[in-house]
């Protein structure tokens, strides 16, 4: 028996294999063999998505390459493929990913699985870019589905938790490449408040970071400009000294609220100008447990402060920053943009300090305030949660039932989540 953990170590997981097929055919042969299936990428879920006692599958090693549409300005890439390797490989050939979420360790499939997305007043997720998949099915066919063939799939497919099938291909809109300027600068809390209709009308990507015993806050614009020569590489100290902070806080609680207001000072300038896929993404190399709840844009402000307000009154000792973003609306069956225009925001907590309780807290608030959850991201959602905030999660369910009605790619935690009781045991 094999072992697998996620990036944060708070998942973990004993399945029977780990397999790494290297063909299609060969994927095809292992689905359509085994009992249960999950799949996994770089771990960065929260949530026990890949956890299984059947078998663990992993597409790094899956054989394919990019095919690109220059008319059409689409491309097939391998579903397997990090983001970082894509984003690579796509800039050698002329071209970038319209938009990019915080980090790019993460497999395609499972950014576009998950509803992951980047900031963008205008901007939709990484699964809105979708408009093809590639997939093995529970007895191991594969299958092409698009908005003309399978739309039924398609729709599930677009963000599906892996429940539909192994995805092998994925076909996404992208853009010929460009470079993006980076901008930090550090304002206060209010002041982003006062300003920020005026960042995201302005910016094509704005979003904040703010610290819950900071009164300053570092915003972060980026725009395409003109390529401007080497890109210039962050040094590693802020990193380093956020890791010591960390460390202080978690072996002082009481310290946190002090400490964080040395981190974020009154006057904090930087720019840079770099290619997209190099400047999008930040190296995350402290580990922390995340929540992060989508908004009606409209009620984010409201939310943040609510919280911010929760953790100051009740002294609670949580080191990260809040971070603050927007995201355009979509038509996703599952997606947390399905109602209109969101503000996302992310809570993090150092992964050696309690967070469950205080994720709890907060939950209620985000709750409160019209929020529906990331889904690789912790949370707490029943079955009648998800029934009430996603209408279409009957039609959901009725395209899995078709497509895997034995329930291979169920696991105890989905099999929860949607109702699935005969399954929910098994994982």
């Amino acid at each position: 028996m094999a072992e697998w953990q996620n990036w944060s170590g708070s998942v973990k997981a004993a399945p029977a294999a780990i397999a790494y097929p290297k063909t299609e055919a060969e994927l095809s042969a292992l689905v359509g063999a085994a009992q249960k299936v999950r799949v996994v990428g770089a771990g960065h879920s929260f949530m026990p998505l890949c956890e299984t006692n059947g078998t663990l599958v992993s597409l790094a090693e899956l054989d394919g390459d990019v095919e690109i549409d220059a008319v059409t300005n689409r491309v097939w890439a391998p579903a397997g493929w990090s983001l970082a390797h894509l984003t690579s490989v796509l800039w050698s050939k002329g071209y970038s990913l319209i938009n990019q979420g915080d980090v790019n360790p993460q497999s395609l499939a499972g950014a576009i699985s998950t509803g992951t997305h980047g900031t963008g007043a205008a901007l939709g997720s990484l699964s809105a870019a979708a408009r093809a998949f590639r997939l093995v099915l529970a007895d191991g066919r594969t299958v092409n589905c698009s908005p003309a063939e399978a739309p039924g799939l398609f729709e599930a497919q677009r963000l599906s938790l892996g429940l539909m099938g192994v995805v092998t291909q994925i076909q996404i809109d992208v853009l010929p490449a460009y470079h993006l300027e980076e901008r930090l600068l550090s304002m206060s809390l209010d002041e982003v408040e006062q300003r920020w209709d005026e960042l995201a009308a302005t910016n094509r990507h704005a979003e904040f970071f703010v610290f819950p015993y900071g009164d300053y806050a570092i915003v972060k614009t980026l725009n395409p400009a003109p390529a401007e020569g080497e890109l210039k590489i962050l040094t590693d100290t802020e990193d380093a000294d956020f890791r010591r902070v960390c460390e202080l806080c978690a072996a002082q609680p009481m310290l946190t609220a002090s400490l964080q207001r040395t981190l974020v000072r009154p006057g904090l300038k930087h720019r840079r100008v770099g290619p997209a896929y190099q400047i999008f993404p930040s190296e995350r190399t402290i580990r922390f447990e995340e929540m992060e709840y989508e908004l009606p844009r409209a009620n984010g402000w409201a939310a943040l402060r609510e919280v911010i307000a929760l953790i100051r009154t009740h002294g609670l000792p949580i080191a990260f920053p809040f971070e603050f973003r927007l995201t355009a609306g979509d038509d996703i069956w599952l997606s947390p943009f399905n109602r209109g225009d969101g503000a996302s925001i992310s809570m993090h907590q150092y992964a050696k300090m309690p967070w469950r309780d205080h994720f709890l807290e907060a939950e209620k608030i985000f709750r409160a305030h019209g929020g529906r959850p990331h889904w690789a991201k912790r949370h707490t959602l029943t079955f009648r949660d998800v029934q009430d905030l996603y209408p279409k999660t009957q039609s959901f369910i009725d395209v899995r039932n078709k497509v895997d009605p034995s329930g291979k790619f169920l696991n105890a935690h989905l099999a929860e989540l949607f109702g699935i009781r005969a399954a929910a045991a098994v994982a």
